[in-house]
């Protein structure tokens, strides 16, 4: 069964971003960006929110077109394109680029989409990971940590009300000085034991 993994990069204290959305302070260099090429490869489908979808709609259909994008950009360009996307949206109309349109977060469809073939599943945004944290349907959380610290802005965590016990499955440290913390959501279906 494919996983639901949660993918965030943070900084030290705690945010995904500023108080005005901004995320200028995260070090992505060519390795960081590499990796994440890597990974983002081999996956059936990103998860996201509005939100997330319309930052990364804004930017990778075409970035590979302009002269100035480097090659690992442009590596990322084609596969943002081309892997399938799943927005949770009530008010998104049309979404173009391989992208399917969800209301609401519907569990059975979530695990139904889970069983099937094909590559892990990449859930972006805190608000909509904080419905899934609710629901039970992370398996893993992979946290990027930035050697920042930003005083403020929105928090990586949005449901307090939840207690998610973790193990931690690995740990990987980058030349820019950030950590990546991979951590698998006890009692999720795919870490029972």
């Amino acid at each position: 069964m494919r996983k639901i993994i949660w993918t965030m990069s943070v900084s030290l204290d705690g945010f995904m971003e500023g108080p005005n959305r901004e995320i200028d302070w995260h070090r992505v260099d060519d390795e960081l960006h590499r990796h994440f090429n890597d990974w983002c490869a081999t996956l059936g489908a990103f998860l996201d929110g509005r939100v997330t979808w319309e930052l990364m709609d804004a930017y990778w259909p075409t970035a590979d077109q302009d002269p100035s994008c480097g090659e690992i950009e442009a590596r990322f360009a084609g596969i943002w394109r081309d892997t399938p996307k799943y927005v949770f949206s009530r008010t998104l109309r049309q979404a173009g680029w391989n992208t399917t349109i969800l209301r609401e977060v519907v569990p059975e469809e979530i695990r139904a989409l889970k069983e099937k073939a094909g590559g892990d599943l990449a859930l972006g945004g805190a608000d909509l990971a904080a419905t899934f944290l609710r629901l039970g349907l992370i398996d893993e959380i992979h946290t990027y940590v930035h050697p920042v610290v930003i005083g403020r802005g929105k928090p990586m965590f949005l449901a307090p009300d939840v207690r998610a016990d973790l193990r931690l499955a690995g740990t990987r440290t980058f030349g820019n000085g950030v950590v990546q913390l991979r951590h698998q959501v006890a009692g999720s279906p795919t870490n029972a034991h």
